[in-house]
């Protein structure tokens, strides 16, 4: 009866008093933690990569970079424990790229993007629900034509619904070179879908 008591207790805990925990040497603490963001995590991961066994390697390889830098100090109460968790996850996609020399990379320095060096994430954010909203029933189809880069912001933005800042922050790239390339993104599928003559409510 005390173990249940513990252990709901633990659920209701927050990220930071879970890896208080388990740096305390509650391992049950992360476990809860881990089923905390392993769906959405996985699912990022093979939507980047687009191969299940490659997903599933990058994804335990994320979480021993997570105990690594646990143990070590390395998170911090700034943010979400799942940010942190998926910024690590992108390094490693990144660093699988550039072992295989495939990871391409979108210049988004053009007027148009210049145009957006002022605006804030929140107006972002409504600039861009239209578009979503337009391609969204279609996006399926599509995304996985995309780029890596484009491909993974995009999933971020409408599967995650993380916003541009928190985006930035797990890619680390500045919110404006995120915007580009939601904005890439979008206009990728629009080509794509007039390409293909996928029908749309626009």
């Amino acid at each position: 009866m005390r173990n249940k008591h513990k252990g709901m207790t633990n659920i209701a805990k927050s990220d930071a008093e879970l890896i208080e925990s388990y740096l305390a040497g509650d391992v049950h603490s992360f476990e809860i933690l881990l089923g905390r963001c392993q769906k959405p995590l996985f699912s990022y991961i093979l939507a980047v990569v687009r191969d299940s066994q490659l997903a599933e390697d990058i994804f335990q390889d994320t979480f021993v970079k997570v105990i690594q830098s646990l143990k070590l100090k390395g998170y911090t109460d700034e943010g979400k424990f799942n940010q942190f968790v998926m910024r690590i996850a992108h390094n490693l996609i990144i660093d699988h790229y550039r072992g295989n020399k495939r990871l391409p990379v979108v210049d988004v320095q053009t007027d148009d993007y210049d145009m957006l060096s002022n605006t804030s994430d929140n107006e972002a954010g409504i600039e861009y629900s239209i578009m979503e909203d337009e391609v969204y029933s279609d996006l399926k189809k599509m995304v996985a034509l995309l780029p890596d880069d484009l491909r993974e912001v995009l999933y971020m933005r409408i599967y995650l619904d993380l916003s541009f800042k928190e985006i930035a922050e797990i890619t680390n790239v500045s919110i404006n070179t995120a915007l580009g390339r939601m904005r890439y993104a979008i206009l990728r599928l629009r080509k794509m879908i007039a390409e293909n003559q996928v029908t749309m409510e626009i």
